[in-house]
């Protein structure tokens, strides 16, 4: 058996999450939209929702289960899918640069 790691989407985005428009594929999700929450052991994603399923800890729409492998399911309204962190990119300081010599103006 397989134990999950829960990760619960924020309460401010559960709203917005319901109204998104179904799309399939990979989602991308951001770490600092999630919420560490406690792990479930069962053999698939599905077997953990209904092992939940009727419990204070039940999962709703946008929460995620991570494998000990880290693949991450997100649980949507038609099922779980593939999901994958998105994390920000980190923007190094490039060196300022200096202004060249402004040119003298050309007059005619």
């Amino acid at each position: 058996m397989a134990i999950y790691r829960i990760h619960r989407l924020r309460n401010h985005l559960r709203q917005s999450f319901r109204y998104a428009p179904h799309v399939s594929g990979t989602a991308n999700v951001k770490p600092r939209d999630y919420l560490p929450a406690d792990s479930v052991v069962a053999p698939t994603p599905y077997a953990a929702f209904f092992a939940l399923r009727g419990t204070e800890s039940a999962l709703e729409p946008g929460d995620l289960l991570e494998s000990e492998a880290g693949e991450l399911r997100i649980f949507k309204f038609v099922g779980f899918e593939e999901a994958r962190w998105v994390l920000p990119e980190l923007k190094s300081d490039p060196a300022p640069e200096e202004d060249p010599e402004p040119s003298p103006a050309v007059v005619e």
